[in-house]
């Protein structure tokens, strides 16, 4: 398998090396599909579940397993959204979901309309452009564009999810905040001009990063255009428009739907993409939450692979009964909390389950009892704490202290600006030397930080 995949997809040889060297390739069935999953016939007793898979090995035999804990890991992105447009069943060509896009190939030289204007959407317009005829953009609503490239080329979320940027926005007003970031957006690019700019702020909208997409407008081979109001038999119509606009494929980055059809509707409802979890993980409602856990189903402004193992190691932590969860009134506290803090995003079933990466995580590393203890390191160890609070937010630092601590943590966070710039280095070089840290400016910037903040928490009061 290796020799067929490692070229075009080296994550899949990863993830079976990984496999092989800590030998869990013994726990996982492969070519298996849940049906269905349940209590079993003595929950109520144990917190135990029933799962009945299909085996695709043995010709769709159907087999029941009893587990104590089960982990849902499928996330968000499994079940389509694929809208219906009047007269679509008037066109001649194809119309395709993004989670049926798996390369350009079969696009070339075709007429392509993409729906949506999000990191899908966005990702698909700007690949497509490079071989396609023509592609257009159909968007509704617009969008604030950002890009991985940040200042001076450094990754953009490395740069701007830090303590000290974290502390700052929370003090600063909301219109400032959004106001400083579409002001540097629209540093790069207008995104009136560009027919991209939305009437929700910045803040308002799960995070669209895209450098390639400003460029493909500029060069015309991506065409931005609103939303569809009808089918024709060789392309669609436009709303605003009256011509037809002819085209091969119409490709829905639409999203997906939070869905899980192996699990009762009585058990875990889901409504509008809407789903009730004690931080996004446990149900209150079951008689045993902590026996059912939700991984990654949160769609954060960050990573989201460092979310869903915080959360693994929780689960981990509840089922061997070092942890407990909180009562349910708190728990139902916390999910309308967290539908209160959805208001912040405009109204749309993509914003269901947003979290903010840096609070989230805390949030969960409190649960688990690794949340990294500031105070303590600024008197302990500056050096780490300087790093914490305005070096780059690892996932590293949930690991310095607590359960599965681990004792290269604190080298990691010292050192990531050189593993950072090591990916660009790919001619030779000597090895780069460790430099020290700059103690004057390290504290200039501090003085900075703490003048800033002042003035910001005054602003607030007086606004």
């Amino acid at each position: 398998m290796y020799n067929i995949l490692e070229k075009r997809w080296p994550s899949v040889k990863y993830f079976d090396l990984y496999g092989e060297t800590f030998g869990y390739e013994k726990y996982v069935k492969f070519r298996h599909e849940v049906i269905a999953l349940e209590p079993n016939a003595d929950y109520e007793s144990t917190g135990r579940w029933k799962l009945t898979a299909r085996d695709n090995n043995n010709g769709g035999k159907l087999t029941d397993y009893v587990f104590d804990g089960v982990m849902v890991c499928t996330g968000h992105h499994v079940q389509p959204m694929s809208p219906t447009f009047k007269d679509q069943h008037l066109f001649n060509g194809q119309v395709v979901h993004t989670h049926s896009y798996k390369r350009p190939d079969p696009y070339t030289d075709k007429k392509v309309v993409v729906v949506g204007i999000g990191n899908s959407g966005g990702d698909a317009a700007v690949e497509l452009s490079t071989v396609s005829d023509k592609v257009y953009l159909s968007t509704r609503t617009g969008t604030w564009i950002s890009y991985r490239v940040g200042p001076n080329g450094k990754p953009f979320d490395s740069s701007f999810i830090r303590r000290y940027i974290n502390l700052v926005m929370s003090l600063v007003p909301y219109s400032i905040v959004c106001g400083f970031m579409e002001w540097y957006v629209n540093n790069r690019f207008d995104h009136r001009d560009y027919q991209l700019k939305p009437k929700h702020r910045f803040l308002s909208q799960h995070i669209m990063v895209n450098d390639a997409l400003p460029n493909r407008i500029l060069s015309g081979t991506v065409a931005v255009k609103g939303d569809i109001d009808r089918f024709t038999a060789n392309g669609v119509i436009f709303k605003g428009e009256t011509e037809e606009t002819p085209c091969d494929v119409v490709l829905l980055a639409t999203g997906y739907s939070v869905s899980f059809p192996f699990i009762s509707q009585d058990l875990i409802p889901t409504k509008n993409n809407k789903v009730e979890l004690y931080k996004y993980v446990f149900a209150p409602e079951l008689a045993h939450p902590k026996t059912l856990a939700f991984i990654s189903l949160a769609q954060p402004i960050g990573a989201l692979l460092p979310i869903g193992e915080m959360e693994s190691r929780w689960f981990a932590q509840l089922m061997a009964g070092k942890q407990s969860l909180p009562t349910r009134q708190a728990m139902r506290a916390d999910i309308d909390a967290k539908r209160r803090f959805m208001k912040r995003f405009y109204e749309s079933d993509r914003h269901t389950i947003q979290v903010d990466w840096l609070d989230f995580m805390d949030e969960l590393a409190q649960q688990v009892g690794v949340k990294p203890r500031l105070f303590k390191y600024f008197f302990t160890d500056p050096e780490l704490w300087r790093a914490l609070v305005f070096g780059p937010s690892l996932s590293y630092q949930y690991r310095l202290e607590g359960p599965h601590s681990w004792s290269g943590a604190r080298d990691a966070i010292l050192t990531v600006d050189e593993r950072i710039s090591s990916a660009l280095k790919t001619k030779y070089r000597d090895s780069p030397k460790r430099r020290g840290p700059k103690s004057l400016g390290q504290l200039t910037r501090l003085i900075g930080l703490i003048c800033f903040v002042i003035f910001a928490y005054l602003l607030n009061i007086i606004l």
